[in-house]
């Protein structure tokens, strides 16, 4: 492709830009997943108490989701090429410290800063798109890569921590980032060009200029950053802590206090000339609807992966390195859902592709809802290709809307609302659809394990069979073999009935984002067309709503 040919379209430098940008998406969003194997050798090594246990496979995620909505305004400010060089050398060092870690204390630490640089990471290189492809149909295919690299990323990180446990040591799942952070320092400053709001807006009027010199000069608000960092932490918190323990104050609590700072924090951004969030922009229909939607996405997606990777191992009975590699077959229905939902975009309104994707997902979660114990495993791997194929399709079609309605100067803030939203829906997603599992194992475990099996079993392990599968594999392994079937085999029925009941949920919810995707998006790219302006800005902004996917 030559840009001397066909002007206004990225060339070969673009789309290597583009590749050297997707490696550390891949692996910011692997980390999310990748100690979900190693932690049993972290304890062995470390010895972390329960609390610590949590905080270190927990810390990564909420400093992540914290953080993105500050590294996103600042790096409009400063300029996104540049943040994603200081992401990168956070990231690369903090993996380094993270491998070597001689306390729980530590590892913790070092997990926060690699939220820290995550954060710095993940919107900037979404935000940059916006500024290497103007043309919208290239802008839509660089999406639909960047979608795919990051749900690909949190698949792949317990293949990838399983695959590296069988050869090495724990702290290998974070070397492996490193060689990639070192690629990206030495790459991006030559393929990737800076973008920032003042350099966005002197190619504009006088007065655009004048404004972005004013905001220049501002100072960062640092209360803002401060209420939105803690408002997300403490909403996340407490939803994690309620999926994970039930209903309890100080969850409420969080919840409660998260929500009160989240409003201090909207208000704020009303009175500020130059706000961290563009609250008119997240009115837009184009814009806000799609984050959204994308909440509604991460909810069902999050919340059933708990369930789909417990399935395979706890009931299936696969290792955990083959539960991993099996889980990676669902990610066979995008490559058919991606290219078809591309070439329907061209066709019709895509708030009707991304609606078909949703009930595609739909029906995926009611193929589940049929789950037993005694199911195929190609039973539920085929019900999981047909709702991720679902899902990512509407999702990248939803990124592509809002970061196409996005004006370039506001691309970074516009791209961490949008993952802020995706955090937030996963979060909302473990918490309701976890809670539903398991309260259905619950009930299940005290009405149907016999009397003399809970008579054998000391009071605390008693509690730990009714409360998880896990649990109750653990204490069936203590118990002759005939009592430990037996209660292996009333366990692993609750689990699937609860797994089945949670899919109603995520159905339901898929539903519903399919209904608001035909009723609220439709139509949204015509008006946007009707109401651009004659001049370059206008006119991209048009062509980034009425354009489609090839």
């Amino acid at each position: 492709m030559d840009n001397s040919h066909a002007p206004g379209l990225a060339g070969r430098k673009e789309w290597i830009a583009l590749g050297v940008l997707m490696l550390p998406l891949l692996l910011v969003s692997m980390d999310i997943s990748i100690l979900y194997f190693a932690i049993p050798y972290v304890s062995q090594d470390l010895e972390p108490s329960a609390t610590q246990q949590l905080w270190i496979l927990d810390m990564y995620g909420f400093v992540l989701a914290g953080l993105l909505i500050t590294m996103g305004a600042l790096g409009d400010r400063i300029g996104r090429r540049k943040l994603v060089l200081a992401g990168a050398a956070v990231f690369g060092a903090a993996s380094v410290a993270a491998a070597y870690a001689h306390s729980a204390d530590a590892l913790i630490g070092v997990r926060a800063l690699l939220g820290l640089g995550g954060a710095a990471l993940m919107p900037s290189t979404l935000a940059l798109i916006r500024n290497l492809f103007h043309d919208a149909k290239q802008r839509g295919r660089a999406v639909t890569i960047w979608t795919g690299v990051m749900t690909t990323g949190i698949s792949l990180g317990p293949v990838v921590s399983g695959l590296l446990l069988e050869h090495f040591w724990w702290g290998s799942v974070f070397l492996i980032n490193l060689p990639a952070m070192v690629l990206l320092l030495m790459l991006v400053p030559f393929l990737v060009p800076e973008s920032r709001t003042q350099s966005d807006a002197e190619e504009g009027s006088e007065g655009a200029r004048e404004g972005a010199r004013e905001g220049a000069r501002d100072p960062f608000d640092l209360v803002s950053a401060a209420l939105s960092l803690t408002a997300l932490l403490t909403v996340i918190y407490g939803i994690k802590e309620w999926a994970r323990h039930g209903f309890a104050p100080v969850p409420a609590l969080a919840v409660v206090v998260g929500l009160a700072l989240g409003y201090v924090f909207v208000r704020r951004q009303k009175r500020l000339t130059h706000p961290m969030i563009d609250l008119e922009l997240l009115g837009r229909r184009a814009f806000g609807g799609p984050v959204f939607a994308n909440v509604l996405a991460m909810f069902a997606t999050v919340g059933m992966a708990v369930f789909l990777t417990q399935y395979l191992q706890s009931v299936q009975g696969l290792s955990p390195f083959e539960a991993a590699l099996w889980s990676l077959v669902p990610a066979s229905g995008v490559i058919v859902a991606a290219p078809t939902a591309a070439f329907l975009a061209q066709r019709v309104d895509r708030a009707y592709v991304m609606g078909g994707g949703f009930l595609f997902a739909a029906a995926g979660f009611s193929w589940l809802t049929q789950i037993r114990t005694d199911s195929a495993l190609s039973f539920c791997l085929s019900a999981g290709a047909l709702y991720v194929g679902g899902l990512v399709a509407a999702m990248t079609l939803a990124n592509e809307l809002a970061i196409g309605a996005a004006p370039p100067e506001r691309a970074g803030s516009a791209a961490a609302v949008l993952e802020s939203g995706q955090e937030l829906g996963g979060a909302l997603g473990m918490a309701v659809l976890g809670s539903v599992g398991a309260a259905v194992y619950s009930r299940e475990m005290a009405d149907a394990l016999p009397a003399d099996v809970v008579a054998a079993l000391p009071g605390g392990e008693a509690d730990a069979v009714r409360e998880t599968l896990g649990g109750a594999a653990a204490a069936a392994a203590r118990l002759p073999s005939e009592a430990g079937d037996s209660v292996l085999a009333v366990a692993r029925d609750a689990f699937s009935h609860g797994m089945g009941l949670a899919s109603v949920g995520a159905a339901v919810v898929m539903v519903t984002a399919a209904i608001f995707s035909f009723v609220v998006l439709r139509g949204t790219a015509g008006r946007a067309t009707s109401k651009a302006g004659d001049g370059p800005e206008g006119g991209d902004l048009a062509r980034a709503q009425t354009g489609v996917l090839e």
